[in-house]
């Protein structure tokens, strides 16, 4: 499965279904289940784990009206907003992160 790192608190605010959409300089063609893995730096627990898999089911140029879902300012003509759906929080467990989408194996129960 695809997962992305996220830093913290952003990663535990989607976890919780508080941030539906992160805001990324890159877009992807990426749609479906993707892993949430919460960055080691800063250190907020849990640091270095994932979290939670979420639905992408859009990625497009973000706008002013993103900027509540995104819980941060947006960068017109600058960030993508990742827009998740189907939030679903999982028991954590530790995972090397990477920059990019990177592959994890894991399957849903």
């Amino acid at each position: 499965m695809k997962a992305l790192s996220v830093k913290q608190p952003w990663a535990n605010m989607i976890a919780r279904g508080e941030k539906t959409i992160e805001l990324r300089s890159w877009g992807t063609r990426h749609r479906g289940d993707l892993l949430i893995c919460s960055s080691k730096q800063p250190y907020i627990e849990p640091a270095g784990c994932i979290l939670a898999i979420v639905n992408l089911v859009n990625c497009r140029r973000a706008t002013q009206a993103d900027e509540e879902k995104a819980c941060s300012i947006v960068w017109l003509n600058v960030d993508f907003a990742w827009v998740f759906e189907d939030i679903r929080r999982i028991a954590p467990f530790p995972i090397k992160g990477a920059q990019g989408l990177f592959d994890i194996e894991y399957e849903e129960d």
